[in-house]
């Protein structure tokens, strides 16, 4: 069973991915061979090979990027105009956290080890975050997107993304919660912070972690070279400052480039049973925008064509978004994709709707049911 709309959605409604008041009412159709034969065309057209020039380009485009940070930090030198170079890294560490996501989906380079390896490596030497803890969370992620128990990414943390969990917040969290929709942007600027910790954390904890003390020794060596010049060359307050744009730009610009891919869309219930084809689509959602979109967000804007090809380089996504829509349209199976702004929007209305369950029980029900959103 899936979570689902109570009522028909109109044509624009699933294109742009709303979704009123859910029920457990429905469940989609089983699509057997659905995938099988877009996956057939997809490898007729070659769109799976790998783009060695592509990421050659955005690899050295990154190393200019830094590059120019660098000078640029050590010309302006005790000066609050150091918080652009700090703004600037911030976009600069999303931009390599975009490649180090493709290069964990063995999209970079031909082996599977390679790929692995340069993947820990900017994940952990570059970015700062623990390669191992997103590997684990995301490949279960991409298994069960939005499945109620299964996906980690719509597990309550700070923010409600089911109305159970919603139901539960109390306290400080239950003030945040009914109003996570309007709080989610300025939230995000912890969400940098927030992603070292719990990278950390992982990489602390008991048990066996794979590759721990490669990743820690990365880290340490990423937090000398980056953060003890800061703390050296610039006065304490700014300082801080530097470090707090930083923080806050890399966490609002990851999280606006993730947002937008499945909150909002339909949330499997733990016991649907679903072929591959319908549980990607039907969860995932595309940013229009074409080639600006695809820079911007690091082609997460080809959701869905990422979820059904993880593997697929960057500069394929296009061409098999075309396939995969030709696709739907002949099944009847919703594609949805809206704008970049209008998927936003669709984030914050639908984390106000979920985050309504956590409103005080003492509240009018009647007030409750009719306020806007």
């Amino acid at each position: 069973m899936l979570i689902a709309t109570s009522t028909p959605l109109p044509a624009t409604a699933l294109r742009d991915g709303f979704r009123p008041t859910v029920a457990r009412d429905t469940s989609f159709p089983h699509l057997t061979h659905a995938y099988t034969q877009v996956a057939q065309m997809v490898r007729d057209r070659g769109l799976l090979r790998r783009a060695y020039a592509f990421y050659g380009g955005v690899g050295a485009a990154l190393v200019v990027g830094f590059a120019a940070a660098l000078a640029g930090f050590l010309l302006l030198g005790d000066s609050w105009f150091q918080l652009l170079i700090a703004a600037g890294l911030g976009i600069l560490f999303t931009q390599t956290a975009f490649v180090t996501h493709e290069a964990a989906h063995k999209q970079v380079l031909a082996g599977g080890p390679a790929n692995d390896r340069l993947a820990q490596i900017l994940a952990c030497g570059v970015v700062g975050v623990s390669s191992s803890w997103w590997n684990t969370k995301h490949n279960r992620h991409h298994a069960n997107p939005n499945r109620v128990g299964k996906d980690p990414d719509i597990e309550v943390d700070t923010i409600s993304f089911i109305e159970e969990d919603a139901a539960k917040a109390s306290g400080l969290l239950g003030f945040i919660t009914r109003r996570q929709g309007w709080l989610f942007f300025p939230l995000l600027t912890l969400e940098g912070l927030n992603l070292h910790r719990l990278g950390l954390q992982h990489l602390l904890a008991r048990g066996e972690v794979k590759g721990r003390a490669t990743e820690l020794s990365l880290i340490a060596v990423r937090f000398v070279l980056f953060w003890a010049p800061v703390f050296w060359l610039l006065p304490l307050g700014m300082a801080f400052a530097f470090l707090g744009v930083q923080l806050a730009v890399f966490g609002v610009y990851m999280g606006a480039s993730f947002a937008p891919n499945h909150k909002g869309m339909p949330i499997v219930a733990r016991d649907a049973k679903l072929d591959f084809f319908t549980k990607q689509v039907r969860t995932s959602r595309n940013v229009a925008g074409g080639w600006w979109a695809t820079w911007l967000m690091g082609g997460l804007n080809y959701q869905v064509e990422h979820h059904l090809f993880p593997s697929m380089p960057r500069p394929h996504l296009a061409q098999a978004r075309r396939l995969v829509r030709e696709h739907c349209r002949v099944l009847d199976v919703p594609y949805t994709e809206t704008s970049l702004f209008r998927s936003y929007a669709i984030v914050v209305r639908y984390l106000n709707e979920v985050g309504l369950a956590a409103r005080d029980p003492f509240e009018c029900h009647v007030v409750a049911r009719f306020r806007k959103v």
